[in-house]
């Protein structure tokens, strides 16, 4: 295990070059949130209900603000891009040679990168949640929030999962970006990026239970404003670690047969 603490250490020390990039980008990303955030609050003035979809105003707009504070810890970043371009440039020969595990290599990396990146992100997101304070709601226990963080970190693990077998097209074809696109907007929509799904209808959010999408982000926030009873709560899980596991073996299958069609030429 040696070998991988010093890669992330190394990928911390690489990643902290870009660490005012990471601090540009979340205060970008707050202008979009709360013009967001002033849309719901139209849309609850125009409303005779003070509920939409199951939430409160106040818990609309703390939906949005966990879902960027989850988006920080667990977000692939460009890691999907690096894999790509490492197997077309014939880059991960060097892994071959040697005994370290390329997946549990990029998994390091990954962790280092969503480190640095939730520092960076702490200052703009920390202080834009202080001046939203009256709206956000704090979890309704001890075991609520201890259940959040397991869900994130599961989460985390799902989407670097999904994005590496992504990546790994690049075994097949030469560029992946089109397939990346892809799967981002339905992670940014079936996920509950743009929206919760609980105002979908029920049918439509029965059917995206049993896909990928919604365990990346809807289900953790879910937990953390406590909008999922005892049973769906344990369905969750079970779906979520189920696809974990589910996308931790596509990606060992499609590495191993991916590996196969490898060639590297030159020196």
């Amino acid at each position: 295990m040696s070998k991988y603490w010093h890669v992330i250490n190394v990928g911390i020390q690489n990643t902290l070059v870009y660490r005012f990039n990471y601090f540009a980008k979340a205060a970008i990303l707050l202008i979009p949130l709360m013009a967001v955030i002033l849309l719901w609050k139209k849309i609850y003035a125009g409303s005779d209900s003070e509920v939409v979809g199951g939430f409160t105003l106040a818990q609309m707009i703390s939906y949005y603000l966990i879902v960027t504070i989850v988006d920080s810890l667990t977000g692939v970043a460009e890691d999907d891009w690096q894999i790509a371009g490492e197997i077309r440039d014939g880059q991960i020969s060097q892994f071959l040679l040697k005994p370290i595990d390329y997946l549990s290599y990029r998994l390091c990396l990954f962790a280092a990168g969503r480190m640095i990146y939730t520092v960076a992100a702490l200052i703009p997101v920390g202080a834009f949640i202080i001046y939203q304070w009256s709206y956000f709601v704090l979890p309704s226990s001890g075991p609520a929030f201890g259940l959040f963080l397991i869900s994130v970190v599961l989460a985390a693990l799902l989407q670097f999962f999904i994005s590496y077998t992504m990546a790994l097209l690049a075994f097949w074809v030469l560029e992946v970006s089109t397939f990346i696109f892809i799967l981002f907007a339905f992670e940014y929509i079936a996920g509950g990026h743009m929206f919760p799904l609980s105002i979908l209808p029920e049918s439509l959010q029965v059917l995206l239970s049993f896909t990928p999408f919604p365990y990346q982000m809807y289900f953790p926030v879910s937990i953390y404003l406590g909008q999922v009873s005892h049973e769906e709560l344990i369905w969750g899980f079970c779906m979520q670690i189920g696809w974990v596991v589910a996308c931790y073996a596509l990606a060992r299958w499609v590495w191993s047969r991916g590996i196969k069609k490898y060639e590297s030429v030159g020196g």
